[in-house]
């Protein structure tokens, strides 16, 4: 969908969320503890988001939600994410995007 393709290249990281997803939630305080401040964006509260989930599952999201976007690329929902930190793997994709403490 249009819609995903360019809040992913405005944006360096995006989540597809819904208000009411805990693990959205879990997802952002992760990415934010990582110093980064991801773009939310809250397909529950878009008049397009039923079009948005359906996008978002033909793009091989196996759950709609989160959908977690680094630098334009899919890079999964909840179980990836968690899997690449544990990993060591996500904070080096996260580096440019990521502010200082000062």
């Amino acid at each position: 969908m249009d819609k995903i393709m360019r809040l992913t290249s405005e944006n360096g990281l995006v989540i597809f969320s819904k208000s009411s997803c805990c693990l959205c939630y879990a997802v952002n305080i992760l990415l934010q503890e990582l110093l980064v401040s991801p773009y939310v964006h809250e397909i529950d509260t878009d008049p397009e988001g039923k079009d948005i989930e359906k996008a978002l599952i033909r793009m091989g999201c196996r759950v709609p939600v989160p959908a977690v976007f680094i630098g334009g690329k899919f890079i999964g929902s909840t179980n990836e994410v968690m899997s690449l930190h544990l990993s060591g793997s996500l904070i080096p994709l996260l580096k440019p995007y990521q502010t200082s403490m000062n």
